[in-house]
């Protein structure tokens, strides 16, 4: 008989300076006006450069055992997902494992982009409905202050760094927990948002730093709304097979992107404002930490309560998307 994964605690980290639409103001040609409007953010962080993924999904990580009551040395399997790791390799769940004081773990990193959070949810779930695992510590962290092209207006004013951790074990009473999940990708889109340089197509080079193709670089007006479309497809795919409407959401949370993606999806999968969590405004966008960051607040403020039912939806570079349903 499969166990029930379900999410028994979780934790968030964002550190380093705030950094508001009025000091963008003055770094590139852009306004609060423009950013408020086409984005919804207000506030992004940027870690120092002392700081690195690694120490940002530590801290999360830490808070997410503390909120369950597990210690770090009983972790079964780190999933990292990232695009913004402290190396190439090892990977950063592997510095995790370390830092939490784990040695009987393994850990790896997975490179879905916005979408990490949600990849690492739904492979840490198979592992603990298999048995092969009691404990799994999800991660999405994101460091792109230190990949961004601050000349780009309109990439540089959209992200931020952060972390957000779920750590999933056996659901408590066997009812609670992750209801279904759902990942799938597209890969002849993958040009439409990536970081060019650095990997064994174009490596390193004088020509890649001086054309700032180790940044990111998107066609916007592209991304836009295939992240609608497909973020709506990974819901909806979900309430087909749980027979279930928007009405019936308790909380949405779905990749903080954009403010009027997050509108466009709400509307489409016709869910109440008062059950759409948003918290673009505050930290940006942080890729793979987005939605773990956003579940984090709302647990703590005391939005989700347990009986809830969540909606988690993604999408990211790849192009991939994804969505978890958890009864809380």
């Amino acid at each position: 008989m499969e166990n029930r994964a379900a999410i028994l605690g979780t934790g968030k980290s964002v550190q380093g300076r705030a950094i508001t639409n009025q000091d963008l103001e003055k770094m590139v040609d852009t306004s609060d006006e423009w950013i408020t409007a086409r984005s919804g953010i207000k506030i992004r962080y940027f870690t120092d450069d002392q700081t690195a993924a690694s120490d940002l999904a530590t801290e999360a990580g830490r808070q997410a055992l503390e909120m369950a009551g597990v210690d770090g040395a009983d972790v079964d399997l780190f999933i990292v997902g990232t695009v913004t790791p402290d190396f190439a390799y090892p990977a950063t769940a592997c510095l995790v494992q370390h830092n939490l004081g784990n040695k009987k773990g393994a850990g790896f990193d997975q490179e879905t982009g916005c979408s990490g959070f949600l990849y690492g949810l739904t492979i840490g779930e198979q592992f603990i409905k298999t048995g092969k695992c009691r404990y799994v510590l999800a991660i999405g962290v994101e460091c792109l202050s230190k990949v961004m092209n601050m000349q780009d207006r309109g990439t540089c004013v959209l992200f931020g760094d952060g972390a957000g951790a779920a750590l999933l074990g056996p659901s408590p009473d066997g009812k609670s927990g992750i209801l279904d999940t759902f990942i799938k990708s597209d890969g002849s889109l993958g040009d439409l948002l990536k970081q060019p340089a650095g990997g064994s197509r174009m490596p390193a080079s004088i020509e890649t730093v001086t054309n700032n193709l180790h940044t990111i670089h998107m066609k916007g007006n592209k991304v836009f709304p295939l992240a609608v479309r497909c973020m709506e497809e990974a819901a909806t795919t979900l309430m087909n097979r749980l027979g279930l409407t928007g009405e019936d959401l308790d909380v949405l949370i779905t990749h903080q992107a954009n403010l009027r993606i997050i509108q466009s999806l709400q509307k489409r999968l016709q869910v109440p404002d008062d059950k759409v969590f948003v918290n673009i405004d505050k930290y940006g966008n942080t890729s793979a930490a987005s939605i773990p960051i956003a579940m984090d607040e709302a647990v703590r403020q005391g939005i989700i309560k347990k009986g809830n039912l969540v909606m988690l939806a993604s999408f990211g570079a790849g192009f991939t998307w994804a969505s978890a349903a958890i009864r809380w």
